[in-house]
């Protein structure tokens, strides 16, 4: 499993005083009104970052972070990641699980089969939808729906899958 998930992605500046539009790669971008602390990955290093401020603005939430306090010492790291660690993650409701602990999980079939591994989640405003890289070097689409989308363990490190008439038509 993964220790740092990521919450959300600077986009830009926002004014001169040290505040930064984040994109929200999190399902609630409230999350960060609760967002005490977070971590900023420069690709170098990772920083432990102490959130002053959050707001928000159309799509973006707006932080400030303790010790940065103009536009100069936050300029560089646009494009930077933001992760919190799993304990500061958001809890989950039942038969929730994070994106980063499912890709890479073997795929079988409700038949036993060796199907794939996962290689994405895309969220849809339906449902998610699971990427899968097929044993036969194709990519498949499943849905994430209760007939489809039979079980995931994480413990055994499988999804099991029961594949649906129509789905692997292309």
């Amino acid at each position: 499993m993964v220790d740092l998930l990521r919450v959300g992605t600077i986009a830009s500046t926002h004014g001169i005083r040290g505040e930064v539009k984040v994109f929200p790669t999190t399902d609630d971008i409230h999350r960060f009104k609760e967002l005490k602390h977070c971590i900023l990955d420069t690709g170098r290093e990772k920083l432990d970052l102490e959130v002053e401020s959050v707001k928000f603005f159309k799509q973006f939430a707006i932080l400030k972070f303790k010790g940065f306090d103009n536009i100069n010492d936050i300029e560089k790291y646009r494009g930077k990641d933001l992760l919190v660690t799993r304990e500061n993650a958001v809890a989950l409701e039942e038969n929730e699980n994070f994106i980063a602990d499912l890709i890479g999980l073997d795929v079988i079939t409700d038949e036993g089969i060796h199907f794939g591994t996962v290689k994405d989640i895309m969220q849809t405003a339906a449902n998610d939808v699971y990427v899968i890289d097929g044993d036969d070097g194709k990519e498949y689409l499943f849905p994430s729906i209760r007939q489809c989308i039979l079980d995931v363990d994480l413990e055994k490190g499988a999804v099991t899958v029961h594949i649906m008439k129509g789905l692997l038509d292309l």
